[in-house]
């Protein structure tokens, strides 16, 4: 509809698989699933509770009526005991032991939990292809020396695929933050309404190990090896502020991607993918503009942005629980997760097709390398038997005329031309070229990236056979 707002990541940036992580019809046949547990459970543990009423809510659990839930909640005001009333609508066998002792948040906090478990494993999967799409450039180019830069100014020499190294690098901790999370994953569980139990208890009649031995077995029912060991009405809110901050890392790690080829792209040294009848600029007919890498760079700045609020509302929840963080974390958390979802389609296509111009790359190393190549210049005239004082002057004098024809004349680095012309060096046009071949002044660079990819890449990739290899799809 046009004439109604729409949620960009939606409709531009998110991924359809994301986005139904997300959806309402995910959430309430996770909540039906949560509630024909409940009754598995609690019908196992001596319940009054028929197969009967089992199976018919096992029928009805994706079929959700959702007119009649819409309709009831106008009138109830609550969204869960909307959904309650409809479930019973067409079960009615199983209409009194549905939600049996529980409270709102035993559907509502346990949903949002295995909804962004979900979540989690897409970027985890989603992250790991970025990582696999980058090894692959990194050896590709492990030997190509280019500039290296610090403050932005040429500094040493690198190499092409070692600066993909710290790109991965940054994401490999990222990876490991999700793993993290994912490992000590827990629900929320089947607590009550305070977090006491006391309802379930009432129900087992104070045999309050078959209250835990419930929590245990809804909670292995929803797929999950354990919940939280106490809570209020809620699961702690600080987990979300935990999720945001790991988010935050990934943004944190594109941004840092995206920055740098804007740079690189400026530089004509390395471009993103530009379609052959992508247009640059509605002006300038000319323009190859990085626009994947900037919509990711502004994409990322709102993730950044989203931790503090995550923080915020774990800090002001009053004693068991307060409301306000309700209709906050309808929005912050989906909308982190499809920001981030957006970011990362973003990097697997970028990744996945990276331009590089080596004839470009060698000549702004060839502007350069004369500077950088001096101390290698002055060692071998000092072995040759020169006064390596008189050889750093002349050096130094010599740069600065350089420097000068450069700068204020905008012509060619002739520096080499001064020092094979200075006699006090002693060196031929063939010893110079001999000592400046570009890979001499990489250090162990192409070394380093091989030895990343094999001992610090490659293990975790291995961890992720079959589900790696993922495709980035730029929708507009």
């Amino acid at each position: 509809m046009k004439n109604i707002y729409e949620n960009p990541l939606i409709t531009r940036y998110a991924s359809k698989e994301m986005a139904e992580v997300f959806s309402d019809d995910n959430k309430f046949k996770t909540w039906r699933k949560l509630w024909v547990a409940l009754a598995e459970s609690e019908k196992a543990m001596g319940l009054e509770i028929t197969d009967e009423q089992i199976t018919e809510l096992r029928q009805h659990m994706d079929d959700i009526n959702y007119d009649v839930a819409e309709a009831q909640e106008k009138i109830v005001r609550h969204d869960v005991m909307a959904h309650v009333h409809a479930y019973g609508v067409q079960c009615p066998k199983a209409r009194p032991i549905i939600h049996l002792g529980a409270t709102s948040c035993f559907v509502g906090d346990n949903t949002d939990l295995i909804v962004m478990h979900s979540a989690l494993k897409l970027v985890e999967d989603k992250l790991a292809s970025v990582i696999e799409n980058l090894s692959h450039f990194a050896l590709k180019y492990k030997d190509m020396p280019t500039l290296g830069f610090t403050h932005f100014q040429p500094a040493q020499l690198t190499t092409v695929g070692k600066r993909a190294t710290l790109w991965m690098q940054d994401l490999l901790m990222d990876l490991q933050q999700i793993k993290n999370i994912l490992d000590d994953f827990k629900l929320r569980g089947v607590k009550g309404t305070t977090g006491t139990g006391a309802s379930f208890l009432s129900l087992f009649d104070g045999d309050a190990e078959k209250v835990k031995a419930l929590d245990k077995a809804v909670c292995e029912k929803a797929g999950f090896s354990s919940s939280y060991a106490v809570t209020g009405q809620t699961y702690p809110r600080k987990f979300d502020s935990i999720v945001l901050n790991m988010l935050s890392l990934i943004a944190q790690s594109a941004y840092k991607f995206s920055n740098d080829l804007r740079l690189l792209q400026n530089l004509k040294e390395m471009e993103e993918p530009f379609g052959k009848k992508q247009i640059g600029s509605s002006a300038m007919a000319y323009k190859r503009n990085p626009m994947r890498s900037e919509r990711m760079g502004a994409l990322c700045r709102f993730v950044l942005s989203m931790p503090l609020n995550a923080a915020v509302t774990a800090s002001t929840q009053w004693f068991e629980r307060t409301l306000d963080d309700s209709a906050n974390k309808r929005l912050v958390i989906p909308q982190s997760f499809l920001a981030v979802d957006a970011i990362l389609n973003l990097y697997l296509n970028i990744s996945d097709g990276l331009v590089v111009y080596e004839n470009v790359i060698k000549n702004h190393i060839n502007q350069e390398l004369p500077f950088m190549a001096t101390e290698t210049i002055l060692m071998e005239a000092v072995k040759r038997g020169g006064d390596r004082q008189d050889l750093h002057e002349h050096i130094r004098m010599h740069s600065m005329a350089a420097a000068e024809r450069v700068k204020l004349h905008g012509q060619s680095n002739n520096l080499l031309d001064l020092i094979m012309n200075d006699p006090a060096f002693e060196l031929t046009a063939q010893d110079i070229n001999d000592l400046l071949d570009p890979l001499k002044f990489t250090g162990c660079a192409a070394k380093q990236t091989q030895d990343f990819v094999d001992e610090q890449v490659k293990p975790v990739l291995t961890q992720y056979a079959g589900r790696i290899g993922i495709k980035g799809d730029v929708r507009v």
